[in-house]
């Protein structure tokens, strides 16, 4: 929502301890996302089948069937019979002051939710194990141990809440390992490993850089940078993060190397960036072959080229439900 005014205007400072006040907003946007949907909507239009695992209210309906048109298998999600839909809202004013708040909601039975079943039922290869409820991530990773799965593990938005030891269980023994720049240095801070200690428990570190590209630092020490796609324009960078997992876990589900799985994603985290919303962009694949091409090489866009090949039709998204998860 917009406020078309200044907050501060509105607040006596001699007052706060009593503080009761409402502001008529003049736009209102309602925007699908939530961190495992946004990382499996861009998997399920890159032509992949991802599985859907969380906790959500009675209200998803809508939402679920949104997913199921872009490819997403709603298989492992849970639906409460006592909360909502975990949701955002905000009101931005005139100086792009926020007040926000954030209801968890169903997001607590997620720990409910067990991955045998899905493991069983769907061959997944690899399981992503993002921001969450916090008992449910360390119940997901210790599962994803028990049963010899595969397993990404992905903090973000809740490192602050993890403290070291909860830290370190998420990562240990991780195929891949997703941060920022700045949660990378929060990891290290919480784990108590420096970079080495934390290359000899992961597979492989993946470690975006917002416009400088991402670093991929392998368990022995060998590191790739990749460089962005160049955005045409900047629109709202909320959700990139995600969109880049998406185009590289869809990369690595296709077989295509680290360098070319990263070219992926940071081409369909340009596309975010380009648009309002986490899931309204589009990827044309000649167009997409072509930014390609630009910012990579022909040889780069010739590898990619047969995902993009697969990717939904953004003008007629529907296909069947997923019989795979990744």
């Amino acid at each position: 929502m917009h406020f078309p005014g200044r907050f501060s205007e509105q607040l006596v400072a001699d007052r706060l301890d009593r503080i009761s006040v409402s502001f008529l907003v003049d736009d209102l946007e309602v925007r699908r996302g939530g961190v495992a949907a946004n990382i499996a909507f861009g998997m399920g239009v890159l032509g992949q089948a991802p599985v859907l695992v969380g906790a959500v209210g009675t209200d998803f309906a809508e939402y679920r069937d949104w997913l199921g048109k872009h490819g997403v298998d709603c298989a492992g999600v849970h639906i409460s019979q006592s909360a909502q839909t975990p949701r955002f809202t905000c009101t931005t004013d005139d100086d792009q002051c926020q007040i926000a708040s954030f209801y968890a909601g169903a997001m607590s039975e997620a720990r409910s939710i067990r991955l045998e079943p899905l493991v069983r039922s769907h061959g997944v290869d690899l399981v992503l194990v993002g921001a969450n409820d916090p008992d449910a991530m360390l119940a997901h990773t210790e599962e994803c141990r028990a049963l010899g799965v595969a397993f990404a593990a992905d903090p973000s938005q809740q490192l602050p809440r993890l403290d070291g030891e909860q830290c370190r269980t998420l990562v240990d023994g991780a195929t891949y390992l997703f941060t920022n720049e700045y949660e990378w240095e929060l990891l290290t801070r919480r784990t108590g490993w420096d970079a080495g200690e934390i290359a000899a428990r992961v597979g492989l570190r993946v470690t975006t850089l917002s416009d400088r590209g991402v670093d991929l630092v392998e368990s022995d020490g060998t590191t790739r940078h990749v460089d962005v796609v160049p955005a045409r324009r900047v629109v709202d960078p909320t959700g990139v993060g995600d969109a880049f997992r998406a185009g590289f876990l869809a990369g690595i589900a296709a077989d295509l190397p680290l360098e070319r799985s990263a070219q992926l994603g940071s081409l369909v985290a340009t596309h975010v960036l380009e648009t309002t919303g986490t899931q309204e962009w589009v990827i044309d694949p000649a167009d997409a072959a072509n930014r390609l091409r630009e910012a990579y090489g022909a040889t780069a866009a010739d590898e990619i080229g047969p995902v993009l090949d697969a990717a939904l039709d953004g003008s007629a998204r529907s296909r069947p439900d997923a019989a795979a998860g990744a």
